[in-house]
């Protein structure tokens, strides 16, 4: 209802791309994708010329659609449909509540950007059959009245699945094999309250090989019923607006004041309040940096001898007080570790992050099992970087987040950060090994949860955590399991190790990164290269590991493995430009997997993601279905 009611009270003109409102007799603005003026300033900005309206006499709006043309009445609030009249003046009948017109008079039928939608009733004289008559539907009302009329004809629901005749891609034209002479069309239903817009309503949509690069960075993509392959825009829960980038795009919804508000009014606070915070965060900028300055020169100066070796005393010094501060951690001695790992043994080798280090299992001397990143810094900076974060970590707590216990600095510009290690192995070796103690592997509904743990404690670092965290390294290596299978995540990146040096810190590289870790969790391997091909070509069942035998698993987990993989494929599609958020894709698979529980029936939520959702916005997760969103 917020939705409806901001589209209908906000201009339609409102859109990032800043072009002047179009406007046509009663129309003040017409909304994005439709335009009426190629121009060179609004040229770049338009989508399709199938969008292209045409202003008749400055007081008629029109559409054309072949060799039809139909004058627009209406542009629904939902930003999905448009209310057309019919197609020309003439009749067939007329009855005293509406005109039939001839049925031949309307040829239209689904194209790629416009389909009849199955939203009209459709009032038929003269048919053979009988049966296309509702009893429910068959009055008609007014646009001004109340009242209510008798119908000489036919009322037909295309909405109801009961006559089978209409199906969506059709045109009205299959009447004529009943024997149906003419047609009538309508909006709304037939209570006597209710107001009736008599006219045909055509459902738009956007190719899905026009949709990329379309959508507004909070929006996500969803099919469109009437249209084949067609897609739309909509904004993502929280926010409001058409979905569109260079449309109105979307706005932040919220309540200020006990009122309703949107976009820069749910961020800003008052002017002059505003410039006294801006004043206080750069002073405080200028101080952190001050600070650290004098932290780094303060332990460059004390903790390098004449000789180059590190001080561990006095590394010690400056380092307690940022670490015994922390969440239980503590400093490891280097030797310490390094005999824990047998010398960092290849055979204790967790995970290979390339430039972000390597991973070992460890057995400290009393006898606690940990895992050892073992990062590789060449500056002073990177070790900075490195020390701050680990605090920063050590901090957050969640189920499905390894502990961070310590690090070790007394190695040069080596530092070894300890995490807790549950014992039983990593993901990337589950899947690669099958499994352990000669065991099959990992079962579905556990891989299944493996996928809700994961993408969960990922939503949660990015949006219950502030700052947010992200991992920007992720993969099946990265996951280690307990005893109970349950996800516990390593291995965040501890500095800007990018090839630049400057490596961006946001969501889209971790929901990427999950993408592949799903697909590795579907196909049983990394080997991946294949599956998205044939994931769009609907052949799922060729990609699954054959360790879960397919063919042999019940209708309701072929539909899981299939959601999975249409999950997977869209964050490789759209999780890199950060058309895909975090939140939507745990959404997804955390609902498939409390189905999943509740179809075997003896299973509870799993531990990791109880924690989750637990006093989050993200509990909605658990109870909303996702929308019905196809990736072709």
């Amino acid at each position: 209802m917020i939705i409806v009611l901001l589209l209908l009270l906000l201009p339609f003109s409102v859109s990032s791309h800043g072009c002047p409102p179009e406007k046509c007799g009663s129309f003040d603005s017409i909304p994005y994708p439709f335009h009426l003026h190629n121009t060179s300033d609004c040229g770049e900005n338009l989508l399709s010329d199938a969008f292209h309206l045409s202003c008749s006499n400055s007081t008629s709006l029109f559409l054309t659609i072949g060799s039809y043309r139909y004058q627009v009445l209406h542009f629904f609030p939902d930003g999905g449909g448009i209310l057309v009249d019919f197609p020309n003046d003439t009749f067939s009948y007329s009855s005293l509540c509406r005109r039939y017109y001839d049925l031949r008079s309307f040829g239209f039928q689904t194209n790629d950007y416009f389909g009849i939608s199955s939203d009209n009733v459709v009032g038929l004289y003269g048919c053979g059959d009988s049966s296309l008559c509702r009893s429910d539907c068959g009055g008609c009302h007014d646009e001004n009245t109340t009242t209510t009329f008798a119908s000489s004809g036919c009322c037909y629901l295309l909405s109801d699945e009961r006559g089978g005749v209409w199906r969506v891609g059709d045109g009205f034209s299959v009447f004529l094999e009943l024997g149906c002479k003419g047609f009538a069309c309508w909006i709304g239903s037939s209570s006597k309250n209710d107001v009736v817009k008599h006219g045909i309503k055509l459902e738009w949509a956007i190719p899905s090989n026009l949709i990329h690069g379309v959508c507004d960075v909070n929006a996500r993509i969803v099919n469109v019923s009437s249209v084949n392959l067609g897609m739309r825009c909509k904004c993502f829960d929280g926010f409001v607006g058409d979905g569109y980038a260079k449309g109105m795009g979307c706005l932040k919804a919220c309540l200020k004041d006990g009122q309703e508000a949107y976009g820069k009014a749910c961020y800003a606070k008052r002017h002059d309040r505003s410039k006294l915070m801006l004043v206080a965060g750069i002073l405080a900028l200028c101080l952190s940096i001050a600070t650290l300055g004098a932290l780094f020169c303060l332990l460059k100066r004390q903790t390098i001898t004449k000789s180059g070796n590190l001080d561990l005393d006095q590394i010690r010094s400056q380092s307690s007080v940022s670490f015994h501060k922390g969440r239980r951690t503590r400093l490891f001695t280097h030797s310490e570790l390094e005999e824990a790992t047998k010398g960092f043994s290849d055979d204790q080798k967790l995970v290979n992050m390339g430039e972000r280090g390597t991973i070992y299992a460890g057995i400290l001397t009393d006898g606690l099992e940990v895992a050892v990143h073992k990062v590789h810094c060449t500056t002073e900076t990177d070790l900075i970087q490195v020390l701050s974060r680990v605090k920063i970590f050590s901090e957050v707590s969640h189920m499905n987040m390894a502990r961070i216990l310590g690090c070790s600095i007394d190695s040069g510009y080596t530092p070894l950060v300890v995490y807790e290690y549950p014992g039983n192995k990593t993901l990337e070796q589950h899947l690669c090994q099958g499994g352990v103690d000669g065991n099959l592997g990992l079962d579905w509904h556990t891989r299944l949860t493996i996928a809700a743990q994961l993408s969960s404690v990922l939503a949660y670092l990015q949006s219950e955590v502030f700052p947010p965290v992200f991992h920007h390294g992720l993969q099946s290596g990265c996951v280690l399991l307990d005893h109970d299978l349950s996800v516990k995540l390593v291995g965040f990146e501890l500095f800007n190790c990018g090839s630049n040096g400057s490596t961006p810190f946001s969501s889209k590289n971790d929901v990427y990164g999950l993408g592949v870790v799903l697909l590795e969790i579907m196909v049983g391997s990394k080997s991946v290269e294949l599956a998205v091909g044939k994931i769009r070509n609907g052949k799922v069942e060729e990609v699954v590991d054959p360790r879960l035998y397919y063919h042999e698993q019940p209708v309701y987990r072929k539909e899981q493995m299939s959601i999975m993989a249409d999950v997977a494929t869209r964050c490789l599609l759209f999780g890199g430009d950060g058309r895909l958020g975090m939140n939507d894709v745990a959404r997804e698979l955390v609902h498939v997997t409390k189905e999943s529980i509740d179809n075997i029936g003896s299973r509870r939520i799993p531990a990791g993601l109880e924690e989750t959702f637990s006093n989050s916005s993200l509990l909605q997760m658990i109870s909303l279905s996702p929308d019905s969103i196809y990736v072709p």
